[in-house]
């Protein structure tokens, strides 16, 4: 498929093709009950001309609705290949994002495709080799793309230090920027495999190729069987010679440090006690290490390789001809240096913003997902008090520092010489200066502390949210220009300023230590760039995309489970979201109909504004299934937030939507060399049936825990019935992960009705759920 034409000259024009079948949600007015019905007659498509017009008309809300009586039945659905939107016209300030949308071709053969079933991603990495510490604490989930994933912190001071609002604590302003500090999850290039690990990764292998019963490559032929040969011999480099354990490559902690204090922080944002919570943690996850390297060579992205490589799984994928060329992933013959200068991928970027209470690693599993699958995320750990607990190392390097007198010493000495003045107001804010770092915890608004929950008769602290989000604002900029420099070849320079490095606080040893800045070099998209946040940060995101002038650079959002309330209120015209956006939110956020309402006015902005938009919610799913405590404690969220879908799941469901999303709003150049590896599309943003789209209210909980946690009617039976199920061989419509292995939840809807579709292009009413259930 050639790349996407682009007219400079005509940058307010839009041109559409149709999208798959529309669907229809009826309405009974007597009953207000909804159901969804596909048209009559309708049959999936052929592809249709790019320059087919269409329109895309305001999604009209419906009258509230009945619960259903019965949940959803799984049944087989038709589908077709999702549409593609690639713009038409980019200038240089461009405030409305004008696209045109393309739909690719059914099948090989041109016979209608229906939707798979559950099914493994085609390639995984091979990824960190799990260790004793995975078994002995809480472990994240190897990533399921086919790339390495690499990991670095930066933290450099910003171009202009300022305040944010009048507001203060202890009689300092609260909201100061200083420096930015953010986290990047790459593609990376692997460490050189030992024998020991080549023999472990044969055997992840096997097991993977047992649970997903596809065993193509182990019949004596291909890389995958080579590689086993070559462990089963012997015959491995390096054989016979003492090598660092994972090419001296190391993994970086999931507690940020100081991991201690990190705890800390997290006990005074829950309002509970300092000991249970770090013995807890201790216990539990603060060992725990990302499967990222950190400070890996940036991955030269996949080689191309002929069909002969791919066999018959170029036409399952959809390809027409088997002679074009098709990704392959495995270990070729080295190329020359100008080869592999011209085949050196650039990569997509992704702008991540945290929630309340987060970090820079609180969602290293979405990101780290992203990455494994060709994206370059960043993310940011925001300085605004809205995380647990973070710290700010001041600029300078060490002879500087120590020039300024700053006391080094620790709180027990200064006590011991200085006696109990130390413990004064006047002494703590004076060797508060002295230190080379300060530590910023979770600012609660005053009077007003709990301004999140949902029937908080005060409302939200709209003062103090509107600041943190422009200083958020301000931070995203101060971490896009650090990538400019060094997309520009100013790598160095960065990491000469970095302030995250040996001796400075919360920093690794390591710091950017390994890092060859000549490979980043011009190897970044730092147009069309997304931004993607959770919960506040998810308000973060939808405000960069009002702000059109000052980002212009991001052309489309991804919102996950946002919180609308803090959302601040702008009717100007000049400020309405006019660029792709993809809302995909939590059933227990469903339930709360002012952030609902919030968030589908945002959809609908978008709408309005003649670009496409989505608004979805998991099924069964609670508001942190996004992040990594959904699966580093299941129990916890299964027992307490009463979580329905098993939690590696839920994070599948968002990058699997998040993919489907980039493909028809990314440019085709950005991702087709990494796309055809993504996983096999569900569908997920294109829901046509009925039963896949019908809203239940069966977990709806009581009005004190809305937004909170569901609600499990005979929870009891319900979880006997699920432990029995799971001791038995699950059937084909459970989803499995990498490595072939069931994810079975509570609840297993089946294929096409894990999410619900509320906001689609392809829609021309919309269910307003967010009236309460009769």
């Amino acid at each position: 498929m050639p790349p996407p034409t682009h007219d400079p000259s005509n940058p307010s024009s839009s041109n559409y093709s149709q999208l798959p079948p529309p669907t229809h949600l009826t309405v009974d007015p007597s009953s207000s009950n909804y159901s969804q019905s596909s048209l009559p007659g309708t049959s999936p498509r052929p592809s249709l001309s790019p320059s087919e017009p269409t329109s895309f008309p305001r999604h009209s809300t419906s009258s509230s609705y009945s619960q259903p009586s019965q949940p959803p039945q799984s049944q087989s659905q038709p589908q077709t290949q999702p549409p593609t939107f690639n713009d038409t016209a980019r200038g240089n300030n461009q405030n409305v994002r004008t696209s045109t949308i393309r739909t690719s071709t059914a099948t090989a053969t041109g016979a209608p495709t229906t939707r798979p079933s559950h099914q493994s991603p085609p390639h995984r990495a091979a990824g960190p080799p799990s260790t004793l510490r995975e078994k002995i604490f809480h472990a994240l989930p190897p990533h399921t793309g086919p790339l390495n994933v690499g990991f670095m912190e930066i933290e450099l001071p910003v171009r202009q230090p300022r305040t944010f609002s009048h507001i203060k604590r202890n009689g300092e302003y609260a909201l100061k920027l200083d420096t930015v500090l953010f986290a990047v999850y790459y593609p990376c290039e692997g460490p050189e495999e030992t024998p020991k690990e080549k023999a472990m990764f044969a055997r992840d292998r096997i097991r993977r190729c047992r649970g997903s019963g596809n065993w193509e490559g182990f019949d004596g032929t291909g890389d995958r069987q080579q590689e086993g040969e070559g462990e089963a011999t012997g015959q491995s480099r390096g054989k016979g010679k003492k090598q660092k354990k994972n090419g001296g490559l190391t993994r970086p902690p999931w507690l940020p440090r100081p991991r201690l204090s990190t705890c800390k922080g997290y006990a005074n944002f829950a309002n509970m006690p300092n000991a249970p919570v770090a013995t807890y943690f201790a216990l539990t996850s603060m060992f725990t290490k990302l499967p990222a390297w950190r400070n890996a060579k940036l991955s030269d992205g996949p080689p191309l390789a002929g069909p002969e490589e791919m066999g018959e799984e170029a036409l399952n994928r959809g390809f027409s001809d088997t002679s074009e060329l098709t990704l392959v992933w495995g270990p070729r013959p080295a190329p020359d240096a100008e080869e592999l200068r011209r085949r050196r991928a650039k990569y997509p970027v992704i702008m991540f913003s945290h929630g309340l209470g987060g970090s820079r690693t609180v969602h290293s599993t979405i990101c780290g997902e992203l990455a494994s699958y060709g994206f370059v995320v960043v993310a940011i750990e925001h300085r605004d008090g809205s995380g647990a607990r973070t710290y700010v190392n001041k600029e300078g390097s060490a002879p500087d520092l120590s020039s300024q007198n700053l006391d080094r010493r620790s709180n027990t000495e200064r006590e011991k010489e200085e006696g109990s003045i130390f413990t004064t107001k006047r002494r703590r804010k004076e060797n508060a200066k002295r230190k080379p770092y300060y530590m910023v915890d979770y600012l609660f608004p005053l009077d007003n502390a709990q301004d999140t929950r949902p029937h908080n008769p005060a409302g939200v602290d709209t003062e103090l949210r509107s600041a943190q989000i422009e200083m958020r604002c301000a931070e995203i900029q101060e971490a896009f220009h650090v990538l400019n420099m060094i997309n520009d070849g100013q790598g160095e320079e960065v990491a000469r300023r970095n302030l995250r490095k040996k001796g400075n606080k919360g920093s690794s040893s390591k710091g950017l230590i390994g890092i060859n800045w000549d490979d980043w070099a011009g190897r970044l998209y730092l147009e069309d760039v997304t931004m993607m946040g959770h919960s506040f940060g998810g308000v973060t995101a939808a405000q960069v995309l009002r702000l059109r002038e000052d980002f212009t650079w991001i052309s489309q959002g991804i919102l996950l489970d946002a919180w609308g309330p803090a959302m601040p209120e702008d009717s100007s015209e000049e400020h309405k979201i006019q660029k792709p956006i993809l809302a995909l939110g939590s059933e227990a956020f469903m339930h709360w109909k002012d952030n609902f309402e919030r968030v589908e006015k945002l959809c609908l902005e978008a709408q309005d504004a003649g670009v496409p938009s989505w608004m979805t919610t998991i099924r069964g799913s609670v508001h942190l299934a996004a992040a990594d405590f959904a699966v580093l404690y299941p129990n916890w969220m299964s027992l307490l937030m009463k979580s329905l879908v098993n939690p590696k799941r839920a994070i599948q469901l968002h990058v699997e939507s998040a993919l489907e999303f980039f493909r028809m709003t990314l440019p085709e150049q950005h991702h087709s060399r990494f796309s055809r590896a993504w996983p096999f599309e569900e569908g997920l943003l294109t829901t046509t049936a009925g039963a896949a789209n019908e809203v239940s209210f069966d977990f709806r909980p009581n009005e004190k825990w809305v937004a909170a946690r569901l609600k499990i009617p005979h929870e009891f039976k319900l979880r006997v019935r699920s432990w029995a199920k799971r001791r038995i061989q699950p059937g084909p419509d459970v989803p499995r992960d990498g490595r072939g292995k069931p994810l079975a939840g509570l609840v297993d809807w089946g294929a096409g009705n894990e999410i619900w579709v509320h906001i689609s292009p392809d829609k021309e009413e919309v269910p307003n759920v967010s009236e309460e259930a009769e």
